[in-house]
C-alpha cells in the first residue's frame, strides 16, 4: 500500500471519532445550557395546578405582560391570566389580587389596564393591589415579599411560564402555587415561540437566583394587602 492510500486510510478511520467526540461534546454544551431550564421544571413540581383544581391562599399575584395596541385592554395572555384569578376570588379560592407589572411599559400601563379588567369581571376593586413595578418575573416575586408582605399566594401566568415563575417565587420566600391560565387568542405558532423565549430566560432566573440580586426598584413597606384583606 502507498503512503498516499494509508494516509486515505487513516484519514476515513479518524473521521468517525472525530465525530464521536464532536456529537459528546455538543451534548454537554445542550445539557449545561439545560440545567436552568431543568432547574426551573424540577423545582416547581408538585406546585402547578390547573384553576379547577388550585388550592386556596388569601392572595392570588397575576404577572403582567403586554396589553392591546389600544393601550386599554388585557393583550390575549394578560386577559387569560386576569380572567383565572377573577374565578380564583369568584369562588373564594382568593381573597385579594395583586397584579404586578410595568407601570411604564412599552404596549402601556399594565398594572392600571389589569385592575380595570378585573373590575370588570366582577372583582371588587377595594380587593386588588396594583404593583407598578414589577419589572420582571423576579422583580415581582421579591417585591410582593419584601414590598407587600406577602408570604403565601397562588401566581397566575400561562404553563410556558408557570415553573419559572413558581420557581423564582419559592426560592425568594414565598410559598406559592402555580394556576395555569387559559389563551383564548394564542395559537400555536406563538405559544411555541412563548415557551422557547422561556426556555433562555431561564438562564437569566438561575443567574438572578444565584446571586440573590435585588430589585430593580426597591420601595418601602406597603400594607396594601394586608389592609385589603382585613377590609
Amino acid at each position: 500500500m502507498s503512503d498516499t492510500d494509508a494516509s486515505g486510510v487513516g484519514a476515513v478511520r479518524r473521521r468517525p471519532r472525530r465525530l464521536r467526540r464532536a456529537a459528546i461534546l455538543a451534548a454537554a454544551v445542550l445539557l449545561l445550557a439545560s440545567l436552568p431550564w431543568l432547574w426551573t421544571t424540577v423545582a416547581a413540581r408538585g406546585h402547578l395546578y390547573a384553576e379547577a383544581d388550585a388550592p386556596a391562599a388569601e392572595v392570588v399575584i397575576v404577572l403582567g405582560t403586554a396589553v392591546a395596541a389600544d393601550r386599554q385592554r388585557p393583550g390575549d395572555r394578560l386577559a387569560g391570566r386576569l380572567e383565572t384569578a377573577a374565578e380564583l376570588v369568584t369562588s373564594g379560592r382568593a381573597k385579594v389580587v395583586l397584579v404586578s407589572g410595568d407601570g411604564g411599559g412599552a404596549s402601556g400601563d399594565e398594572p392600571a389596564v389589569m385592575t380595570s379588567y378585573l373590575t370588570e369581571l366582577g372583582v371588587d376593586a377595594r380587593r386588588v393591589v396594583a404593583d407598578p413595578f414589577g419589572l420582571d418575573t423576579y422583580d415581582s416575586c421579591a417585591r410582593a415579599r419584601e414590598v407587600y408582605g406577602v408570604q403565601r399566594a397562588l401566581v397566575v401566568t400561562q404553563s410556558y411560564h408557570l415553573s419559572r415563575a413558581v420557581t423564582l417565587c419559592r426560592h425568594l420566600g414565598l410559598d406559592v402555587d402555580g394556576v395555569t391560565a387559559g389563551c383564548d387568542g394564542c395559537g400555536p405558532v406563538l405559544l411555541a415561540e412563548k415557551s422557547i423565549r422561556d426556555y433562555f430566560a431561564s438562564g437569566k432566573a438561575a443567574w438572578d437566583a444565584a446571586r440573590d440580586r435585588a430589585p430593580a426598584i426597591r420601595s418601602p413597606a406597603d400594607p396594601a394587602v394586608q389592609d385589603a384583606l382585613r377590609g
